[in-house]
């Protein structure tokens, strides 16, 4: 019922009979008894929050009547008015009244102590309205905490947290302790706001000596009362709420606890208190212990619970292999695929990674940075004696070790520092300050980790382009401990001889100059016992030191030939020795500024590893702001600076280069900043350049200019992404795409600013304006022409046509030997419309003649030549030979014709209209030579990783490839295998592998062979690329290979002679090198599986075997740890121990190969799709694995699964960019949302109940540990039907838990929930 009925003569019959119970003698339980029969004989619903407003406001604190506040408490107890509300309007008025009316709050102090937790709603919704704003109007809670929609859970919590901050202010106050705290409590008046408070009884209010003793026991009750109220549980988890949700706000509290904490009472009377105080402290110091657990009674609670991994400091380095840290090893080394360029900071992704996996294995520092660091250093291993080929190599590995993975150590230790600040101080009135500090744990466990590193030698010895390197960072070292034993004049100790350290420095010598750097750490590292051998400290004194070229650079030296011979094969030591080279590469003469830049992008950039952030940042700055004194101009800039853009270009273009630059983030960066480079370059008429050189020069000048950009561009966008055809999207753009890598550099352009103000970040674009493709034309015109002929075949074009007139220069110009009318038409049929390309073909005036045109001209009529030479060699008007020559001229007129020819023969292989032609050696190469060893090779590594080799012929029939594909693969081997060529093999490369994916997949060993045969040390790269070609279209395969990654990580299911098992841990995933020695380049199947994923056509597929091979390794473990038929495990803790890690190293390992095979389209299948499938569906269980242990180790494995591919894409923290954001807040709503339903019986599921359970609750407290921003988006709504669900199977905290992590929103399903305790 609604109180509607309260009105005016309601409250006089209320406020008459007052006056009347306080006139008889009856007792309070008897006043209730008749003001209940009287209001509910009038129609006011009760509780009346009428009532209790007029209750309190007529209650006279002069003369406190004992008998009302015992009515107060029974009005209470029976529900006659609400308590949140009546102690709400009594502290407003009590508390600042403390002093003049001492009885009042030693009378409100135990009604608080009793009814502050009293916490049920009412049914009427205007009722708690009603409620919320008396309760708001008295203590400002909006005002106060900004949360205008209070809700009646919102009030109950913050009400809470105000009279506990009040309590405390009041005590302090009556203490006579004047603290200065950042926000003082409403309740609590400073002086003169006393005087105006009580101003209408100061002067006839006398102090007598029974008020003071009151006061004062009054604050040690309130102190009492503090104490207990914080040492409920409910206190613990509202208290919790706050701090999870307000942070700023529970600060306050906490200043205040660090303060009473440091106060040292003098008098006698107060000392009696620290007992109370101390438990007082104890008891809100506990509030951030977040010790959630499931309930311990049950096996999942204990399954869940079972704490660290602790394998870290076994210091052998085959017991090092902990599963808990694979995925480090799987990013790094998927990080290396040469057909991928991240576009994402490797550091940025480290430093989730790290953070993650410290929570979720409840690690040390020490423990995870040692697991880092071995990581990086298996890495740099695993290519001690790699397969030779157009692939990053060491370089790109060691700018891991010695780059990326200390700037990603930098940026956990500062959140760490953020976190946890190294000091907290307040001030006090009377000058008293207090400092609380932090033990920086983090910095001392990387040093410890660093430390610990000296016993893994195996793992230590340097690669041969490191050896000289290391030994001067161990000279360094000795230099150092020599100088300072002089200088001190004592003897050197703490330095041994140790026999790893004989021969000279190893990579932790490397390792530890790289952190010195970052000032991660500090010369003190060099006096560990044994980190510099006696042969070295001997002769540091008497070492000859050879003059640095960068310090007689430095001195003024100018670039003479000699100089920058030796700066550009030196790395730059330092940061100033860098700017130096920028300023004169943006600012020095016509002959320095080329210099200049070729030596920045040399060994300063591949192997400066200590600046190398720094160098980085400079080669994009001349990229993107290339501004010479006293320049004025349009595209003329560019042009000015042409030679000294194109060594930039030249020198970033490296396979080794390009990664590198890519690990550091800075992938859109140089996208958009090449934009501007190949408008201007293709926009200019090559005898327009004033070089004072020849005509043909400057053409070459111009067209190699814009050769550079552009194939430059087309390495970053084209070929860094998935597969356009999967679908995925951010914010209405494909992913990968350039207008992608676009969006991606704008968004940073945009958020800039904020970034520089908070940290100076070294990777802010040097643009300070976001770049549109539109703003190109030239260039958007030729994207959108390639992504029409990847759609459609050409149209016929009219002859005079000026593209068709292009055409014809460029023909006659490529096919210089073939004279007019040279070549006789055919009446043949062709793919396509041949009239228009006869005439191209029979139009070959001016043979000799070489145009002299814009680039983006050339471009734009390069496909209709190639059409129209295609269909004069299918009409017989054009030999092989001839075509392939003719390519091969096109190329070296203007290398960037090479992305048009690439692009169009791919999309006519895929359209699969061109005959197929016989690679016999006499119209095409043959590869017949080669072409069996290759095959049986390729079927040997699949053999050996597990996987069954479709059948297949190529040797007993003539070998033929589509025509495309065979003038592509032609055109390829004629290049020379030159380092100034890395720019062509890089883009050739991955074109065939591409082109050849289009075709039936003995294609690829065709092409293998072809390449094999003209670079004979590329064989063993050329075979293991070819391996990868089997598992794009065939799903068994694929299938097959996922099982040898579990097989050889975690071991086999059943008993096997598979060489897969001889080594179960990383070596045995990713292999101890790239290819195994011996006759046959074996790989390891991990390393085959992240070399061959991106390839996968059913990419969809890859979830359901994952979710299968997790699910059936989950079942063996549990039919190991218990017997046939039983439904216990065969040992105790440490048998359930050891299964719950291990299922969550099946988990770890599922999610490391998804996310790197499917990225955030997996994960989206699975939160959306595969994971409920798997729920809805019923299972048939293995025999002797049907046992309560095998449904709860499937649930805990797959929550776990969920938990990591999530946390791997998204991250657990909070800040993110706002698609990525958005996707993940989407993504987990739509999971839990089911989730929900199916708590609420909704859904009816069909697999095991026990497995229902244990998926639900895992994922639970993995998601409030580990992820809690993840529940902060998600519907109040939902969180409510799940925390109800939880509360069904007696996880009472679990559901307390999820709840507080909801954000202010949620507070009120919290508080319902807390009154059930």
């Amino acid at each position: 019922m609604e109180s509607s009925e309260w009105n005016n003569q309601v409250e006089e019959g209320v406020l008459r009979r007052a006056k009347q119970w306080q006139q008889r003698s009856e007792p309070p339980s008897a006043w209730v008894t008749e003001l209940v029969e009287y209001l509910t004989g009038n129609g006011v619903a009760l509780p009346s929050p009428e009532l209790a407003e007029l209750l309190v406001s007529q209650m006279c604190f002069e003369k406190d009547h004992p008998s009302m506040w015992k009515f107060m408490s029974h009005a209470l107890s029976s529900r006659l008015v609400f308590p949140l509300q009546i102690l709400s309007l009594l502290s407003s008025k009590v508390i600042p009244r403390r002093r003049s009316h001492p009885h009042a709050y030693a009378l409100f102090l135990p009604l608080l102590d009793q009814h502050v937790f009293s916490f049920q709603p009412t049914g009427s919704v205007s009722c708690n309205l009603r409620i919320i704003s008396s309760v708001d109007s008295s203590l400002q809670l909006s005002e106060t905490y900004k949360i205008h929609d209070l809700e009646l859970g919102h009030v109950f919590v913050l009400f809470f947290f105000n009279i506990i901050i009040a309590l405390i202010d009041s005590t302090l106050d009556d203490w006579g302790l004047q603290v200065t705290f950042d926000e003082r409590s409403c309740l609590v008046p400073t002086g003169d706001q006393y005087m105006e408070i009580d101003h209408n009884v100061t002067h006839n209010f006398k102090k007598s000596e029974y008020h003071e003793q009151i006061r004062k026991r009054n604050s040690f009750t309130a102190l009492e009362v503090l104490e207990r109220l914080t040492a409920s549980r409910k206190a613990t988890i509202l208290l919790q709420s706050v701090l999870l949700n307000m942070p700023e706000k529970f600060n306050c509290l906490r200043q205040r606890l660090q303060f009473l904490e440091s106060l040292e009472l003098g008098s006698s009377e107060l000392k009696l208190v620290n007992p109370v105080l101390t438990k007082m402290s104890a008891n809100i110091r506990g509030v951030s212990n977040f010790d959630y657990c499931l309930n311990k009674h049950q096996l999942v609670g204990k399954l869940v619970d079972v704490g660290p991994c602790k394998t870290l400091l076994r210091y052998s380095y085959r017991s090092f292999q902990s599963p808990c840290w694979v995925p480090l090893d799987i990013y790094m080394e998927n990080a290396m695929d040469s057909r991928q360029i991240p576009i994402k900071s490797s550091i940025d992704v480290l430093t989730e990674q790290i953070k993650t996996l410290q929570i979720i294995n409840q690690a040390s520092w020490q423990e995870t940075f040692l697991a880092l660091w071995l990581s990086a250093l298996r890495l740099v291993q695993r290519e001690r004696d790699p397969p030779e080929g157009p692939i990053p190599h060491l370089e790109a590995r060691l700018c891991v070790l010695l780059s990326i993975v200390p700037l990603a150590i930098v940026n956990v230790l500062k959140e760490d520092s953020k976190h946890n600040p190294s000091s907290v101080q307040m001030s006090m009135e009377s000058g008293y300050s207090h400092e609380m500090k932090n033990d920086g744990s983090g910095k001392l466990g990387l040093i410890s980790s660093v430390e610990v590193l000296g016993h893994f030698s195996s793992l230590l010895c340097p690669p041969a382009l490191v050896v000289d390197p290391a030994n001067q960072a161990a000279r360094k070292a000795a230099r150092f401990i020599y100088n300072s034993t002089n200088k001190n004049g004592e003897p050197v100790t703490g330095i041994h001889a140790n026999s790893n350290t004989k021969a000279g420095g190893n990579l932790r010598h490397l390792i530890v100059e790289a952190c010195i750097a970052r000032n991660l750490m500090d010369t003190s590292v060099y006096f560990w016992p044994g980190y510099v051998s006696t042969s070295v400290m001997s002769s540091s004194d008497s070492s000859s030191l050879e003059k640095s070229p960068w310090l007689t650079f430095m001195e003024g030296t100018p670039l003479n030939n000699s100089l920058i011979n030796s700066l550009t094969v030196t790395p730059a030591s330092s940061l100033a020795e860098i700017e130096k080279l920028y300023f004169i590469a943006l600012n020095g003469t016509e002959v320095e500024r080329p210099a200049a830049a070729k030596i920045l992008c040399s060994a300063s950039l591949s192997r400066g590893w200590y600046i190398q952030e720094h160098v980085v940042h400079y080669v994009v700055k001349l990229l993107a702001s290339p501004v010479p004194l006293g320049h004025s101009g349009s595209w003329s800039l560019l042009v000015d600076n042409m030679s000294m853009l194109s060594a930039v270009l030249r020198g970033a273009s490296s396979v080794d280069t390009v990664h590198i630059l890519s690990l550091h983030g800075v992938v859109p960066t140089v996208a958009a900043s090449l934009l501007p480079l190949c408008e201007a370059f293709g926009s200019i008429t090559p005898n327009s350049i004033n070089t004072g050189d020849e005509p043909s020069t400057s053409t070459y000048m111009a067209y190699m200019a814009f050769s550079l950009a552009f194939l430059f561009l087309i390495r970053l966008w084209k070929f860094c992404r998935p597969p356009l055809d999967q679908g995925i999207t951010e914010e209405g753009i494909a992913v990968g795409g350039l207008e992608y890598l676009l969006s991606l550099h704008n968004n940073r352009v945009m958020s800039s600013q904020d970034k520089l103000e908070s940290n100076q970040s070294l990777f802010e674009s040097a643009s300070v304006k976001p770049v549109c493709i539109d703003s190109f034309p030239k260039l958007r015109a030729l994207y959108c022409q390639y992504k029409s002929c990847v759609a459609s075949a050409l149209s016929g074009l009219s002859t005079g046509n000026s593209i068709h007139q292009t055409a014809t220069l460029i023909l006659s110009m490529i096919y210089q030997k073939l004279t007019k009318g040279g070549i006789p038409s055919s009446n043949s049929s062709s793919p396509t419309s041949s009239n228009a390309c006869s005439s191209l073909i029979n139009s070959g005036e001016e043979a000799f003649q070489r145009p002299v045109l814009p680039a983006w001209e050339v471009m734009e009529a390069i496909p209709f030549v190639l059409e129209a030479i295609l269909t004069a060699c299918v009409h017989g008007r054009l030999s092989s030979r001839d075509l392939t020559t003719g390519l091969r001229n096109l190329v070296d007129f203007l290398p960037a014709s090479l992305a048009t020819i690439i692009d169009y023969f791919t999309s006519e292989v895929t359209r699969g209209v061109w005959k197929l032609v016989p690679m016999n050696g006499i119209d095409w190469p043959s590869p017949a030579a080669v072409l069996q060893s290759v095959e049986s090779e390729i079927k040997a590594i699949l053999t050996h990783v597990g996987v069954d080799v479709p059948k297949y012929s190529s040797g007993g029939s003539q070998v033929m490839l589509p025509l495309p594909m065979a003038a592509l693969v032609s055109l390829s081997i004629t290049f020379k295998l030159d380092k100034s060529l890395e720019y062509i093999h890089a883009i050739t490369g991955a074109a065939l592998e591409n082109c050849a994916s289009g075709c039936p997949w003995p294609s690829m060993p065709i092409i293998g062979s072809l390449w094999a045969q003209k670079v004979r040390r590329w064989h063993n790269f050329i075979v293991v690329s070819g391996s990868r070609s089997v598992f794009r279209h065939n799903n068994e395969s694929v299938a097959q290979l996922l099982r040898s990654c579990f097989t050889s990580y975690l071991g086999t299911l059943c008993v096997s002679n598979s060489k897969l098992t001889a080594e179960c841990n990383v070596n045995g995933l990713l292999g101890s090198s790239i290819t195994a020695p011996g006759a046959c380049p074996y790989v390891a199947p991990g390393f085959l599986f992240l070399r061959s994923c991106r390839n996968i056509h059913n990419v969809l597929y890859l979830n359901d075997v994952l979710v299968g091979l997790v699910t059936e390794y989950s079942n063996e473990l549990a039919g190991r740890r218990a017997g046939p038929g039983s439904r216990h495990l065969k040992s105790t803790g440490a048998s359930l121990s050891l299964a719950a890690q291990s299922a969550k190293e099946v988990a770890m390992l599922g999610s490391c190969l998804l996310c790197a095979a499917g990225g955030i389209q997996l994960v989206q299948e699975l939160y959306k799709e595969t994971i409920p499938t798997w729920l809805l569906s019923s299972r048939d269980t293995k025999q002797n694995n049907d046992s309560v242990v095998s449904y709860i180790l499937e649930g805990y494995a797959m929550a776990y699964l969920l938990i990591m591919t999530g946390s791997m894409i998204w991250g657990v923290g909070t800040k993110l960019p706002s698609s990525t954001s958005t996707r993940r807040n989407r993504i987990i709503r739509v999971h839990l949302d089911f989730l929900a339903e199916v708590m609420e019986r909704k859904i009816s599921i069909s697999c095991n109940p026990i497995t229902w359970k244990t998926y639900v609750c895992c994922l639970v407290r993995l998601m409030v540990s580990l992820a809690p921003a993840w529940v902060q988006d998600v519907k109040v709504d939902t969180l409510r039907k799940l925390a109800r669900g939880l509360s069904r199977w007696n996880e009472h905290e679990l559901a307390l838990s999820l709840l507080q992590r909801g954000r202010t929103a949620a507070m009120g399903a919290l508080a319902e929930l807390v009154n059930m305790i």
